[in-house]
């Protein structure tokens, strides 16, 4: 698959374009010929060989320049949940979460490229399968399995689009193997025009591919309900607020299209068939149960909960591996420090819950792990994510950077969800199936007990705020909050808000100054345990300490002013930051390709 891929990659395309160049002659040196090669006759001559071809599309998910950790960890902050790493401008991952991203930003090259690479070879897979004799003239077997083959590289390429739109907005469009087209210097084509393309492959691709109880594959593997599920979030997208260039129609502001509400029914129609699907997609009962027991234990989720996992393994980045579990998360502080815990959860976002809201102590972990595998606790401004914790692993005392945690790219509650949003959008108010499929995610993090989750509000105003909280409750660490920020043009307002209510925090000002000051907890807790505390997060600390206990500074002191207000969002600026610069080296290569604000 190296060669095969390295034959046909967009990006020694463009290399080997600019050695003509330079060299004043193109045609002697594009002439000679790989010492190892697969032509596309051998690779796309059989099922399996095909089917290798795709898996080479479904790499480029993974590993340190996909969803192993900067698509992921590194693009996705800062938020109304979590800050990525505090510190100063490093013209690197910092300066990516706080907003101060330059065309130059050393993080920036690989991904976009990785994208690229990945829409690459999903349309070398899509332009050749149709042509196989096998898929027109196959037995039945060969031509399913090829149609398959083939809806899963149509899902593929509208994934990576999707990502690259997501942060960069309008890029050239590449619909064929670049080998094939003469303009490797495209300009950038309306995302409106790429989303419409992506969104019509993925009604053909929902056709071909067959649902999760027929394909006998894992969740790493695109199922029907993946298609379904990617295309309604994409529709979500193309029909809410994006950052519009100066060049564009919209002017250089957050704008929408005026037909938006097509896009929302698009949505809501995806979600519901399935939803129709319950033997295929279902809630698993515990929401714990998803991040402990199946993701970082490296087990299949058995509801479909999960709909699609990027896939990662290896033990390095060369093998689409992911350092979820050692960038992020809580630290073992044995011998030697063993992870980053890089990611910090917003004391704003910790008070979103409330106290009997069981995702709180799922999505939040506020302890380390000491060399006796025992927890001690963390302060509230040093609280870090915990959906993809080292001691839900089984190595967590591991000096490894790469523990084969896959990465969810769509779960079944996101769909109940868009359901939720989607129909609330459309009719102005929420229908009974729309308070339905929000109640039911909502219902569940409350551990099935109704009496918690209180008066679900039957408004068009109160159901989207609704909504928007309770996908930051569910869905929080999972990459989604930002973008669904920007769509909803709340990006700006949310973090200002942030900035206020820390502020405020810091200030001891109301309501912040009814919370505790010290937190009592148990020392030496095991693992299986966790932490036990003798007094309530919610409440001012008691007096006196409970016999046994041990006292932690819970407000954390000077840490909420060095760490948190003094990197979150440092840099953001609202109808300019919302998207990222284009790398340098992409602008260098493609004179046509017209930089973003930064």
């Amino acid at each position: 698959m190296k060669n095969i891929i390295s034959k046909y990659s967009l990006k020694n395309t463009l290399f080997f374009f600019s050695v003509a160049i330079a060299f004043g002659s193109c045609k002697k040196y594009l002439e000679v010929e790989p010492v190892s090669s697969f032509g596309p006759d051998y690779v796309f001559g059989s099922v399996n060989n095909a089917e290798s071809a795709v898996l080479g599309s479904y790499a480029c998910l993974g590993g340190d320049q996909g969803y192993g950790i900067r698509l992921s960890m590194y693009y996705t902050y800062d938020n109304d949940e979590m800050m990525g790493q505090e510190g100063a401008a490093d013209n690197e991952r910092r300066d990516i979460a706080h907003y101060n991203t330059q065309p130059s930003n050393t993080q920036l090259a690989n991904p976009f490229n990785q994208l690229w690479r990945g829409i690459e070879r999903a349309n070398i897979c899509i332009y050749n399968i149709p042509k196989m004799d096998l898929y027109t003239n196959g037995s039945a077997s060969a031509k399913a399995a090829l149609q398959k083959l083939y809806g899963e590289a149509l899902t593929l390429r509208a994934q990576y689009y999707f990502e690259i739109i997501r942060n960069w907005g309008d890029v050239p469009a590449q619909f064929q193997p670049s080998s094939f087209d003469a303009d490797l210097f495209k300009k950038q084509t309306d995302r409106d025009t790429l989303y419409n393309r992506i969104l019509a492959d993925l009604a053909e691709a929902s056709s071909l591919v067959p649902w999760r109880s027929q394909a006998g594959t894992t969740n790493e593997r695109i199922t029907q309900g993946a298609v379904r599920a990617l295309r309604a979030r994409i529709a979500l997208f193309r029909g809410g607020y994006s950052l519009r260039s100066q060049a564009s129609s919209y002017g250089g502001v957050m704008a929408r299209p005026a037909d938006y509400l097509d896009y929302y029914r698009i949505a809501k129609e995806e979600c519901g068939i399935i939803m129709q699907h319950s033997a295929d997609h279902s809630l698993n009962p515990s929401f714990r149960s998803v991040f402990k027991d199946a993701l970082c234990k490296y087990l299949e989720e058995p509801n479909g909960e999960i709909i699609w996992e990027a896939g990662m393994g290896g033990g390095s980045s060369n093998f689409g591996d992911s350092k979820l579990g050692y960038y992020n998360g809580p630290r073992y502080t044995g011998t030697a420090s063993q992870g980053n815990s890089a990611l910090t959860i917003i004391p704003t976002y910790f008070y979103l819950f409330d106290s009997t809201d069981l995702r709180r102590d799922v999505t939040c972990a506020y302890y380390n792990i000491n060399g006796s595998l025992q927890l001690a606790g963390r302060v509230m401004s040093d609280m870090v994510d915990g959906k993809f914790r080292r001691d839900w692993n089984p190595v967590p005392t591991s000096g490894a950077q790469y523990f084969g945690v896959n990465w969810p790219l769509i779960r079944f509650s996101d769909v109940l969800l868009m359901f939720a949003e989607a129909d609330n959008e459309i009719n102005q108010g929420p229908s009974g199936e729309a308070i339905a499929a929000f109640e039911k995610v909502r219902l569940r993090g409350y551990g099935g007990n109704a009496s918690l989750i209180g008066v679900t509000p039957a408004d068009y105003a109160g159901f989207f705020n609704a909504v928007m909280k309770e996908r930051s409750l569910e869905l929080g660490g999972e990459g989604i909050r930002k973008y669904d920020l920007i769509r909803w043009n709340k990006l700006g307002e949310r973090l200002s808000w942030v900035k206020t209510q820390l502020a405020a925090i810091v200030a001891n000002q109301p309501p912040y100054d009814q919370l505790p000051k010290d937190m009592y907890y148990l020392p030496n807790q095991p693992m299986a345990t966790g932490m036990v505390w003798g007094n309530s997060f919610y409440k001012p600390t008691p007096a006196s300490v409970p016999a046994g206990y041990s006292t932690l500074a819970w407000l954390g002191g000077s840490g909420m002013t060095s760490k948190l207000i003094e990197s979150f969002a440092r840099s953001f600026e609202a109808d300019k930051k919302e998207l990222l610069p284009f790398p340098q080296s992409a602008i260098d290569v493609n004179p046509n390709l017209v930089q973003n604000e930064y």
